[in-house]
This record gives structure tokens, C-alpha cells and sequence, in this order.
């Protein structure tokens, strides 16, 4: 039999809004908190495993950008989505008290405060895509359109990509 997985306050907030999601645990290692890891524990695309950045910009306070797992944030293109001139990352030990989640277990839905959200653009070319349920061990499974309407987030390139060689 099956382990009962506990709903989270993101998991609630799809249900308030009837929108269709499911819950899917993984093993958790404490010593690799990444989204590599986390879709190597699926065996899902790592292009599909969402995590969420939580930024602070020098116009507009505190945003959130939610990119693929592998990728790396590019900060002048976030500032520039959100409205700033400029933005730096949220020290992990102020992750906590400003979003309510810890590393490795923050999701853009059911922060604390309902902060702007900027997801990647390239989201929208999944059927679905994985994001931190709230909690370490557990992620969302939901269509990027669900998402971008419960957050309710922006879609935006916000990553940098990767340098071709010629």
C-alpha cells in the first residue's frame, strides 16, 4: 500500500482553484537539493523539472523567476522582465521568512505573499512540467498553462543560454 502523501499549502491552492495537478514523492538527498537530482529520481527531462528563484530587485522588492532545472538565470534579463535595473538573488537563510519555504522545497505557488512570477518562456512547449510541491520530496505535476494561471506568473526568457561553438 501506497504511503499517504500530505497536501501542501501549494497543492491546496490548485484545488482551490479546481485546477488539475498530481503530486508525485521522491527521494530526498539532503547532500543535493538540485532539480538534477530531482529528475533523476523522476527519470523526467531535467527540461521539464522547474525550480524557483526567488530574487530582489532594486525598483520592485522581492519576484520570483521559475526556470528548467539545468539552466542558469540570466539576472539582467529577470531585471529587465520584472521592471528593475538591476536584481540579486535572496540570501538562502532570508528564503524562509520571506516565502515561507526552505531550499529545496520552494514553490512559486502559496508563498507567504503573493510575489510577481516570471517562468521561462520555453515552459509552454510541455504538456506538462514538475515544480516544488512546498516541501523537500514532493513536486507538482501540472500543464505549464495551469501554472502560468494559478501563480499567476509571466512567461519570459529569463535564462542565458548556452554559448555555440562555430
Amino acid at each position: 500500500m501506497k504511503d499517504k502523501i500530505h497536501k501542501t499549502n501549494a497543492a491546496r491552492h490548485l484545488d482551490e482553484l479546481h485546477i488539475p495537478y498530481e503530486l508525485i514523492a521522491y527521494e530526498v538527498d539532503e547532500t543535493d537539493l538540485s532539480a538534477i537530482h530531482v529528475a533523476d529520481c523522476l527519470g523526467e527531462n531535467i527540461d521539464q523539472v522547474y525550480k524557483t528563484l526567488v530574487l530582489q530587485g532594486d525598483r520592485t522588492g522581492f519576484f520570483v523567476c521559475v526556470i528548467p532545472g539545468a539552466a542558469e538565470l540570466d539576472l539582467k534579463a529577470a531585471a529587465r522582465a520584472s521592471g528593475n535595473k538591476s536584481c540579486t538573488m535572496l540570501h538562502v537563510k532570508d528564503l524562509l521568512p520571506v516565502t515561507g519555504y526552505m531550499r529545496g522545497g520552494c514553490s512559486p505557488l502559496g508563498m507567504r505573499k503573493k510575489f510577481p512570477t516570471y517562468i521561462h518562456e520555453d515552459c509552454l512547449l510541455w504538456d506538462f512540467v514538475y515544480i516544488s510541491a512546498g516541501k523537500r520530496g514532493l513536486q507538482i505535476k501540472i500543464s505549464p498553462s495551469d501554472l502560468l494561471r494559478a501563480v499567476p506568473a509571466k512567461s519570459a526568457r529569463i535564462i542565458l543560454l548556452p554559448h555555440k561553438d562555430l
